[in-house]
């Protein structure tokens, strides 16, 4: 928290001088960490789940409870006709007094609870994990999303400047009568053109930093200097087992369908405890300063009592059928998810894998662009061919050029889902 509260001086810094701070990829996961949403949303769920295991904790513990009456009779001979099957005397009085009750045994109801709200919690600290990686894996795509539209924007800027320095050379040939007009006017549209590409660049790189500062948990928008990440160790293999295996034992959102199955599974072993006795250990004691001639100044009672719940119309057999059922039902949700990850981290081993080899095809498709620019401009300054060929050239260089730079970051995006996925993101 200590790290967050510099860095975030920092930015407060930087923003007094009109400069965007500089963000490392480390920092921006800090930053999230610190102030999302999400986050914080999900460590109360987490803290509140922890409060009930001391509810269900709770029924081990002894109760007591104060007591004060004050009762004006209105006769000396007052009783009460109605109402139930005693037929209680009423005294005037005025009396405090304590009752404890201790719990003996239900025969494992409490204890089942209290195990199954552990396992809520437990689940729902692997829920708070798992919001923590779904915002760094947002932060990650974000920020290399925001690297790319950067670069991008940096690739349509040079294509911009050649095709405005172009115009400026096929002009003033033209103005000496050594090129046509009409390799001014193809000129002027490949300027243009480039404009276009640099204007929608520009709005690209612009959105993604909108949705990086959103990602970052900020409310507005907040720019930033990154810092270019270099490429991971290739993660290219042929065995896929070994990352699926590590999700399954790693992801949180598996843990905490497991504890949630757990949860429901102890949950229904409560509910059929309801149905046993309950034994409980009763104390009452109190004064009486002012009271009828009839009554003592002071009382004091004990007794072990029993309650056996003997017919309720099917409500108990209804809990726990309804209890395991649920049981039944999360574990069969937990089969589900196993099987959607295990397909999830296929699918982003596979895309890692094509990443890796769309990466040098686009290398390969940037060096040969080059060459060809390079062979259509010499033979367009010695007049051997037109400008439409050059055009092209430089056109074909720039989309290779974009492939590449597209090519790269998505390396980097699928790497971190692929990290995602086996849960190994930090």
């Amino acid at each position: 928290m200590t790290i967050c509260i510099l860095f975030a001086g920092k930015i407060v810094a930087d923003e007094t001088t009109n400069v965007p701070p500089v963000l490392a990829l480390a920092d921006a996961q800090k930053l999230a960490l610190h102030n999302h949403p999400q986050i914080a949303a999900a460590n109360y769920r987490a803290r509140a789940a922890e409060q009930a295991v001391k509810e269900a904790r709770a029924g081990y513990f002894p109760t007591a409870n104060l007591y004060a009456t004050a009762v004006g009779a209105g006769s000396d001979n007052t009783r009460i006709m109605a109402g139930g099957l005693n037929n209680p005397s009423v005294f005037d009085r005025a009396a405090g007094g304590l009752a404890v009750n201790q719990l003996i045994t239900d025969f494992g109801h409490t204890a089942n609870l209290t195990a199954s709200s552990k396992f809520q919690a437990q689940a729902e600290n692997q829920n708070a994990n798992a919001t923590r990686e779904e915002v760094l894996l947002q932060v990650n795509i974000s920020y290399f999303g925001t690297l790319e539209a950067q670069a991008v924007r940096h690739v349509a800027q040079q294509t911009f400047d050649t095709r405005q320095l172009l115009l400026d050379q096929v002009t003033a040939l033209a103005t000496n009568k050594l090129r046509s007009e009409l390799d001014v006017s193809f000129a002027q549209v490949a300027l243009e053109e480039g404009r276009l590409l640099l204007q929608k660049a520009q709005n690209d790189a612009d959105a993604a930093m909108a949705s990086l500062s959103t990602a970052l948990g900020y409310h507005e928008f907040k720019p930033f200097q990154l810092v270019e990440q270099s490429l991971p160790v290739s993660t290219a293999t042929n065995d896929v087992s070994e990352f699926i295996e590590s999700a399954l034992s790693r992801r949180p959102e598996l843990l905490s369908l497991r504890d949630q199955r757990d949860a429901a599974l102890r949950f229904a072993r409560s509910e059929r405890d309801a149905r046993l006795p309950t034994v409980s250990a009763i104390g009452v004691a109190g004064d009486s300063p002012i009271h009828d001639d009839r009554l003592a100044d002071n009382y004091a009672a004990g007794g072990v009592q029993l309650s056996l719940p003997l017919f309720a119309g099917g409500l108990y057999t209804a809990r726990q059928h309804e209890a395991e059922l649920k049981a039944q039902a999360d574990a069969e949700m937990l089969r589900m998810a196993e099987d959607n990850v295990i397909r999830d981290v296929r699918i982003a081993w596979l895309n890692v894998n094509n990443a890796l080899e769309q990466l040098r095809t686009t290398e390969q498709l940037v060096k040969h662009a080059a060459e060809a620019y390079d062979l259509a401009e010499a033979r367009y300054k010695t007049g051997i061919s037109s400008i439409v060929e050059l055009s092209q050239a430089q056109l074909s260089l720039t989309s290779a050029q974009i492939a590449n730079t597209n090519a790269r970051y998505d390396v980097l995006i699928q790497q971190a889902n692929l990290d995602y996925q086996i849960g190994a993101l930090r």
